[in-house]
């Protein structure tokens, strides 16, 4: 999505601005573009202000507004989109602005920006505590927040805006506010979960829990002619399962393991990836079970610390490859939906080196039983499980083939998911998608009013945008 240009060479671009000022062939603007979606790379922006604090924001952003140039931010640059850097855009880039502060006594985390997940573990852990969030350390702390955030604690402590306690935003038109239950109620709640329709997040405050330091948690590796039983075989086994059981099941080409047998490296494996943070006293009564449903070619689940657990997937997401990324809500673990995902799965033709899996999330617990939905945007109702497929590659001329086959699959799944869903755990799917997303209509027209309120102009629009009026 490229917009014009010609506002953006403007001499009243603020002097009062701090950061840097990046344009089309400065030495430093390539690598400041980079973001974890490689296509992102294909087009880019006219201008990426590197803000050093708020106040650099609240220059930008009076500056575009003035101008009516619509504004692209960059947080983390995780999202699989790519719309943090969109060709012909001004980016506000948040990423130097990494301020982290725990308060033991409190539990309070505050973090600003362009704070990573792993750099939050990592601080929280000197304590003993841990904000839910995501499972990948490279990712930003913004975006998985304004989306929702789920990971392997959201089953024990519930979604990372469940533990959400307050934003400080800049307004389009350059204005500090704060938002929390008392402060602008209305533009928490759609901050929860509407992600970056409404302003420019600059700090966060969230509720951590004890967690750890020690967990018990790692990889059951399954034969891939045990993944449809296996697969059948987990929800009446989880049914009962503890709110401390964080599982995350992947179909994925074999790691060359030393453990696991030569003949199956790079072949279709099936992996339960789990998290158990309680007592690890008892992880084995939650463990065990698992891996008796079928005969795993490897139990890798040991005792080993919070920030270890929660960085085991990063070696699958490797930033600055070109990607896709499908998912959706499942109300249960049919038969028929199970069947659906191997039978695609059997269609991938990767290239040596591409990534690809096809993944499973256990729902449940305090994200789905301790917060009503409509208590903020962000939506869960109906969802016991999310399947994710994401595919990861270099070569351009490969777009085409990991783009049909990630349609195909999104389309052949729609039948067996809910119309709402996780924002930040797939690709755009489109206007009708973007008006189900977030639950009841009666949600979706409760966020158009906030948009309304906060952006008329809609110059937030790089997002999985909410229109402030109708576009059909």
């Amino acid at each position: 999505m490229s917009v014009p240009t010609e506002h953006l060479s403007h001499p009243g671009f603020p002097a009062s601005f701090r950061g840097a000022v990046l344009r089309p062939g400065d030495d430093r603007y390539d690598a400041a573009r980079a973001l974890y979606q490689g296509r992102a790379a294909d087009e880019g922006p006219a201008l990426i202000a590197q803000c050093a604090d708020e106040e650099d924001v609240a220059a930008v952003l009076r500056y575009a507004s003035a101008r009516s140039v619509p504004v692209a931010v960059r947080g983390g640059g995780h999202g699989s989109d790519g719309y943090a850097m969109p060709g012909g855009a001004l980016v506000v880039d948040l990423s130097a602005m990494r301020a982290l502060t725990v308060d033991p006594r409190t539990r309070v985390v505050r973090a600003e920006p362009g704070v990573k997940l792993g750099e939050m573990d990592a601080a929280a852990q000197r304590y003993g505590l841990a904000v839910p969030a995501g499972t990948v350390s490279s990712t930003g702390v913004a975006g998985l927040t304004l989306g929702g955030g789920i990971g392997f604690l959201m089953r024990r402590f519930g979604a990372t805006v469940d533990n959400l306690l307050a934003c400080d935003m800049i307004t389009v038109d350059g204005r500090k506010v704060r938002a929390d239950a008392s402060e602008n109620p209305e533009l928490f709640w759609a901050l929860r979960g509407g992600g970056g329709n409404f302003g420019v997040v600059t700090s966060f405050e969230y509720r951590a829990h004890p967690v750890g330091p020690e967990v018990v948690a790692g990889q059951l590796i399954f034969p891939y002619d045990q993944a449809a039983d296996v697969l059948r075989g987990l929800s009446g086994h989880l049914a009962a399962a503890p709110r401390e059981l964080g599982l995350l099941v992947a179909i994925a080409p074999a790691p060359p393991l030393p453990v696991l047998p030569a003949e199956v490296h790079g072949k279709p494996v099936l992996i339960l990836v789990v998290v158990h943070s309680g007592e690890a006293a008892t992880a084995h009564e939650v463990v065990e079970p698992l891996a008796a449903l079928g005969r795993p070619l490897a139990d890798l689940v040991t005792k080993t610390t919070w920030v270890r657990a929660n960085s085991m997937l990063d070696a699958v997401a490797p930033s600055g490859m070109r990607m896709n990324l499908r998912g959706g809500y499942l109300p249960s673990l049919s038969g028929d939906a199970v069947d659906v995902l191997l039978e695609h799965v059997a269609r991938v033709r990767a290239d040596p080196g591409d990534i690809w899996s096809v993944n499973l999330s256990l729902m449940g617990g305090a994200i789905s039983e301790d917060v009503d939905e409509d208590a903020m945007a962000f939506s869960r109702a109906g969802a016991a499980w999310l399947w994710e497929a994401i595919c990861k590659w270099d070569a351009p001329e490969s777009d085409g083939r990991y783009d049909t086959w990630a349609t195909g699959l999104t389309e052949a799944m729609r039948p067996h998911s809910l119309t709402n869903g996780y924002a930040n755990l797939t690709d755009d799917l489109g206007e009708r998608w973007r008006r189900g997303v977030h639950g009841s209509e009666a949600k979706h027209l409760r966020l158009r009013a906030v948009k309304a309120a906060w952006d008329p102009e809609n110059l937030l629009r790089f997002n999985k945008n909410i229109a402030p009026r109708d576009t059909d």
